[in-house]
């Protein structure tokens, strides 16, 4: 007889649809299935609080023995679910999403780096010497505890177990992706992508570009652009990251790179290449470069599961799950594997090594290696610097084991140029090839024929290596002295948490984070139609709805992010053109009030009564849904008309122009909490503003979408409905209405003959002020009819809302799946929708780009001095005069590519008396040479203060001394289209108009 849980994973199985996994072998979908399986297992023991089962809470253990100090006792405390409630584990997350610098949890990475080799210019990262020919440690690396590093031309770069890159070695070209073509000397953080969650980086040990793998799948590139290998559609370098738009809904799972092509592997085992195309290293049967990544169509109906791109007259080569090497491209001195040197146009298979479980493949310059599952080496090719390790020089055109490996483990391998490193499984290091620059670590600079031991780094235990072009690194896994950061105190605000120690806490948030990268993957493979939840989710076990308080944040936006991306439409530019009278709606308010009958006239009124022509299409582009004409003014929309019509619209929702949102009632008595946030108007049913109520909701789903976030101030309780929770609770009502519990109360406590000489209607106030009457049975309040009237009035205020909700979320539904909300708790639904009213300056400092002054001179220290001192509103203001927006996207993903660009111009003159100048469809502020700080706050307080809004395209120039001049030199118009013209020579920022 089978256990009620064995019908609950018969169910969920079914539910998932086995027969749609995007896996080609019935293996991949079992595998898939054990995952959902554990999952949905833990997600029963959490929430119904019973027993962990025993191969999770393994896993737990040993991510907290990487976490734990030496001596430190392991307790099982953190599985005690008589201490940790549904109360608890969403108290500890609250505090882990709003103050996340309190934790710091990294387990896995690396203990102790040795490097060697060259280091002209300080790829190892610290390390002092020019040519190092012996390991010594790498100290400046070891502190970040990487989870991989990998070097290319002169530069290495490493990836944290929090996701993040650090770059050091030579800057030309903007290899290293820091912006700039500077050379660091020590690691150094890619603030760029600070924001995004890197989990793997691809470069050739010759390479002078780079691609990064985030946890959502998509993929960003950067370095030298020639011949198309950063995947952008043009040949332009980048020296900093930027996203392959085109991957974007791939869910790309592995990326590689060779010197002058790339190539990456999405999750169902297609496999795309872009590049240069010569002898058809890319595969597509042609000699063709290819700007943008490219399917090989070769490769349909196989699942491909490694790959690797060769440097020079290269090669690629590929692995697929049939156990099958693939090699195609230049095939000079036998690199191909198949003997003989010809080359081929698309992937052909390498029969010698059929059968032999090859499990990696690389790359080095003019040679191949293969590593198989069993721990055997093959290497074939070009064999002069004894590269190959077969003890001659001589060229090798089939795979051939390396002998002096034989009897070994081999764990891991790299390619240099013209080196190779591996690690056993006993931590042994063997080094073989050239060695002018002492990479191969033996003390000398004498090529070494067959691998050797790397006597330096005997009882090191290493089991992971890395090489750049002439340099080398090894390193072990082993815990570190401190791996990771927590708080000293509990605050006060989370009480529930006061009584368990900080150890606990932290071991807590690892079962947390553990379980959430368990389960989360598996968010997509369900069915997305709003439907009441199977039987197998409900009384005994546990649906989607009650895990969004124990999910961590990062995790399942993740998750809901890819569902997004697959469905993200990308071969138009923008929407539909539509056409808004923005002169009507100053017309129409006259003095205050509504902007015509309801607000039809307002731009939001406009746009919510044109919804019709916004079609599946358009509302799935990852930008610019509709394309903007404002009718009488001379506005050519590139993108900033779009934001500023989006900005408009948010203002007009708070300033009255229409009545969907009101003011909450503690906003009107002025007490209380939420005094400035709005709730839905509940008095609001006909046609026209169920019209408006969808129509706000697609604004909400667009602003998901896109990561383009609102500038609204909605109270959470609307929030907590908006993400799906099943009904607001009577401290929700608190929240926005202070006085309605203790009214109620002093009702129910009324002696009768009070109750009776107070006559008090039988009805309630509405959020909007209105008064409603309860029951028609009744007209007064009395003693035989109170607990009926308290019955009523809380049911109505809980349910008040529900109508208008059902609206919003209909609209929500035409851009983003909304039964996934239900994952999301209604705070973080708030952040997607409208990000955080704080503009971080960081974030927009990672994005910024100068053009006519060096980031170093002192005009550009105090243009950010001056942003430190604006008050949040006044940034906001900021954004808005530079880009026709409010806030910034919440990641630097969302940016989309785009460059906050700061260009200072000496035609001004006298500079002085000239306000800047911004250009909100490409993110530009023109600035005068300004002579000191305080002039240059002067200018741009009055700029974003009085210059807000897009009108025309001959921008105010407004020389101030003391009251307006008109005569004053002002650069013509010519003079503007001659700075856009040398800006698209530059094919830096007129290229992406398109993004927006």
């Amino acid at each position: 007889m089978h256990s009620p849980f064995f019908k609950v994973l018969v169910a969920l199985a079914c539910d998932l649809g086995l027969d749609t996994l995007p896996c080609c072998t019935e293996a991949h979908k079992w595998t898939w299935f054990r995952r959902y399986c554990m999952a949905a297992r833990v997600a029963i023991s959490i929430v119904h609080r019973t027993q962990l089962p025993v191969p999770f809470a393994d896993e737990v253990r040993k991510k907290i023995q990487d976490l734990a100090a030496d001596g430190e006792e392991m307790t099982r405390k953190h599985e005690d679910h008589q201490i940790f409630k549904i109360e608890q584990d969403e108290q500890l997350l609250i505090w882990l999403n709003r103050k996340p610098e309190d934790w710091t949890l990294s387990w896995g990475g690396s203990g102790q780096i040795w490097g060697w080799g060259h280091n002209h210019r300080g790829q190892l990262g610290g390390v002092e010497g020019a040519k190092v020919k012996l390991p010594v440690g790498c100290e400046a690396l070891a502190t970040l505890r990487p989870v991989q590093m990998i070097g290319g031309e002169q530069t290495l770069f490493a990836v944290t177990a929090d996701g993040k890159v650090y770059a050091t070695g030579y800057g030309a070209i903007g290899r290293l992706g820091i912006g700039g073509t500077d050379s660091v000397a020590h690691p150094t953080l890619l603030e760029s992508i600070q924001h995004v969650f890197i989990k793997k980086l691809a470069v050739n040990s010759g390479g002078k570009h780079c691609l990064a793998l985030s946890a959502d799948g998509e993929v960003y590139s950067w370095g030298e652009g020639e011949d198309g290998k950063l995947g952008h559609g043009n040949r332009c370098t980048c020296d900093r990251p930027r996203v392959i738009e085109s991957l974007r809904g791939k869910e790309v799972n592995d990326i590689a790179a060779g010197g002058a092509h790339s190539a990456c592997i999405t999750a169902n085992g297609e496999l795309y290449t872009w590049g240069k195309g010569r002898y058809g290293r890319l595969g597509h049967g042609d000699s063709e470069d290819q700007s943008k990544p490219k399917l090989v169509e070769a490769l349909k109906g196989y699942r491909v599961i490694d790959v690797a791109c060769g440097s020079g007259d290269a090669q690629t080569l590929c692995i697929t799950d049939d156990d099958n090497v693939w090699s195609w491209g230049d095939g000079d001195y036998g690199k191909l594997g198949r003997g003989g040197s010809d080359g081929c146009k698309i992937p052909m298979k390498i029969d010698a090594l059929y059968g032999q479980g090859v499990s990696k493949v690389e790359c080095g310059s003019q040679f191949s290696v293969a590593l198989t599952r069993g721990g055997a080496v093959y290497t074939w090719g070009k064999g002069d610097y004894h590269r190959l390790g077969h003890g001659t020089d001589d060229h090798v055109r089939r795979p051939r084991r390396v002998s002096a490996l034989q009897g070994k483990k081999v764990i891991d391998i790299a390619c240099g140029s013209l080196h190779c490193v591996a690690c056993t499984d006993a931590g042994e290091v063997y080094t073989w090839g050239d060695n002018d620059e002492g990479q191969v670590g033996d003390g000398t600079t004498n090529a070494i024929q067959r691998p050797r031991l790397v006597a330096a780094l005997t009882g090191k235990k290493i089991n992971r290596v890395a090489c750049g072009s002439a340099h080398s690194l090894a390193w072990s896994t082993n815990k570190p002295v401190n791996a990771g950061k927590i708080p000293t105190l509990i605050p006060m605000e989370y009480n529930q948490l006061q009584n368990i120690s900080i150890i606990v806490l932290r071991n807590r948030l690892v079962l947390l984070h553990h379980f959430s990268d368990l389960f989360c993957p598996s968010i997509p493979m369900f069915d997305l139609q709003d439907k009441p939840e199977p039987e197998y989710l409900e009384e005994n076990t546990t649906g989607l709805n009650k895990l969004r308080g124990i999910l961590v944040s990062s995790a399942k936006e993740t998750a809901f992010r890819k569902v997004v991306q697959a469905t993200m439409v990308r071969d138009k530019q923008h929407g539909p053109v539509v056409e808004l009278n923005r002169i009507q709606v100053k017309r129409a308010r006259g003095k205050g009030g509504l902007a015509g009958p309801d607000g039809s006239k307002s731009v939001f009124g406009q746009l919510a009564a044109k919804q019709a022509v916004f079609n599946a299409d358009s509302l799935m582009l990852p930008h610019r849904v509709w394309k903007v004409k404002f009718v009488g003014e001379s506005v050519d929309d590139c993108g900033g008309g779009y934001s500023e019509s989006i900005a408009e619209m948010c203002d007009e929702l708070q300033n009255g122009s229409l009545n969907l949102l009101i003011v909450t009632p503690n906003g009107r008595g002025e007490s209380g909490a939420n005094r400035d946030c709005y709730l839905l108007n509940p008095m609001l049913k006909c046609h026209q503003h169920i019209n408006m109520f969808r129509f706000l909701g697609m604004l909400f789903g667009i602003a998901i979408r896109s990561g383009s976030p609102l500038s609204l101030n909605i109270a959470e309780p609307v929030w907590k409905q908006l993400a799906g929770m099943p009904v607001l609770t009577i401290s929700d009502l608190s929240e926005a209405d202070k006085d309605f519990i203790p009214g109620l109360m002093f009702i129910k406590e009324m002696d009768d003959a009070s109750l009776r000489s107070a006559e008090m209607p039988f009805s309630i106030p509405s959020a909007s002020g209105q008064e409603i009457h309860l029951s028609s049975k009744y007209s007064r309040i009395s003693p035989e009819n109170k607990a009926e009237y308290i019955r009523l009035a809380m049911n109505y205020r809980l349910h008040e809302f529900d109508e208008q909700v059902k609206w919003v979320r209909e609209g929500m539904a035409k851009v983003v799946p909304v039964p996934l909300l239900s994952l999301f708790t209604g705070l973080e639904l708030e952040t997607m929708v409208c990000g955080s009213p704080d503009i971080p300056l960081n974030l927009l400092k990672s994005v910024a780009t100068y053009k006519g002054i060096e980031a170093t001179a002192p005009l550009i220290q105090w243009f950010w001095e001056v942003m430190e001192e604006l008050s949040n509103n006044e940034r906001s203001l900021f954004l808005r005069f530079v880009w026709g927006r409010t806030r910034l996207p919440r990641t630097i993903a969302d940016f989309r590519g785009r460059d906050f660009v700061l260009q200072v111009l000496d035609k001004y003159s006298p500079p002085d008396h000239f306000l800047p100048e911004s250009y909100t469809c490409f993110f530009l502020l023109k600035m005068p040479r300004y002579s000191c700080k305080s002039v240059l706050q002067e200018k741009l307080k009055y700029a974003i203060h009085f210059c807000k809004s897009i009108d025309t395209d001959d921008y105010a120039r407004v020389a101030l001394t003391g009251e307006m001049i008109g005569d004053v030199d002002t650069p013509d118009v010519s003079d503007e289209s001659e700075d856009i013209d040398s800006m698209e020579s530059d094919g830096e920022i007129i290229d992406d108009m398109d993004d927006f």
